[in-house]
């Protein structure tokens, strides 16, 4: 067996696709047909069924998958520490909703950019659902989830901590007169949420809709700041992460509301199950630790 091949299988069973495996690999398709086949002439077995336009994998080949990954991230060590400083280096692509990559993260990014230079790090803007498939797939190193839930099929979590909920309004919207703010009243004002798909926001759409025997109308913004501008002027109330509202509530544009949230959602480090952890991966969830979980009193 040859490491390029191993590669090459490697980035094929995790997308399922010649085509997108020699793109990423940066690869002729032909190169890496070619490597596949001197890979099964190699083991004597097939690794992949080709159905029409479609391909999955064999038995072999879902054997194979687990050796493959320890013996890439071997070789991957291996070379990080033969070559130059052993500092890790290279690209780790990083799914993340809005909400942590703005609120969450500069510190950690900013760490980052100064003590290790050469590891380049690439933002992904992704929903929840869609991170756990880009990891499932391959496509993403690591991913940053917000979920009530904390286990996912084929994702491997490490929970940083419950991410702290506030509901805001305008400062001179009615509720802000209220010393305690029920459900009820909220189901008879204009909400203005997220895009469907946020987890929080679709708690707070169940909460709003149970035992009402219908779906009361949400006005969807495409952007946190576009959601507390539209807060602000007095378009609606709106359920945040804390950390997203904290400066405007600082600075009086927004009012918190007394309402007693019956739900949580964790913010969470995930990436593909099964998977060996690169020595860049290891550092960059060591490293998150640090800097995100000590936000959320861990």
């Amino acid at each position: 067996m040859d490491i390029r091949q191993l590669a090459a299988f490697h980035k094929v069973a995790t997308l399922l696709s010649f085509s997108k495996a020699a793109t990423e690999l940066k690869y002729a398709q032909s190169s890496v047909t070619s490597q596949i086949k001197g890979l099964e002439m190699s083991l004597g077995v097939d690794l992949f069924d080709r159905l029409g336009g479609r391909i999955q994998l064999t038995e072999a080949g879902q054997r194979l998958l687990p050796y493959a990954e320890q013996m890439l991230a071997l070789a991957g060590e291996a070379r990080g520490a033969t070559v130059g400083s052993g500092d890790p280096s290279g690209v780790l692509t990083i799914g993340s909703m809005e909400s942590i990559t703005s609120y969450r993260m500069p510190p950690l990014l900013e760490f980052f950019h100064h003590r290790y230079p050469a590891l380049h790090i690439v933002l992904r803007p992704s929903l929840c659902a869609e991170t756990c498939h880009a990891l499932r797939q391959g496509m993403f190193d690591m991913g940053f989830l917000m979920e009530a839930e904390t286990q996912h099929p084929g994702v491997q979590t490490e929970v940083l901590g419950s991410e702290p909920l506030t509901v805001v309004a305008a400062p001179d919207h009615p509720l802000t007169q209220l010393p305690k703010v029920t459900t009820e009243e909220l189901r008879r004002t204009q909400v203005i949420s997220a895009e469907a798909g946020c987890a929080y926001r679709e708690l707070f759409e169940a909460e709003l809709n149970d035992g009402t025997g219908e779906a009361l109308p949400f006005l969807e913004f495409g952007t946190i700041e576009s959601i507390k501008r539209g807060v602000a002027a007095g378009l609606g109330i709106s359920l945040l992460p804390t950390a997203c509202v904290q400066d405007t509530l600082d600075a009086g544009l927004l009012v918190k509301l007394d309402w007693d949230i019956p739900f949580e959602v964790f913010t969470q480090l995930a990436w593909r199950r099964g998977k060996n952890l690169t020595r860049e991966m290891r550092v960059f969830t060591d490293q998150s630790i640090r800097f995100l979980a000590e936000e959320y009193g861990r």
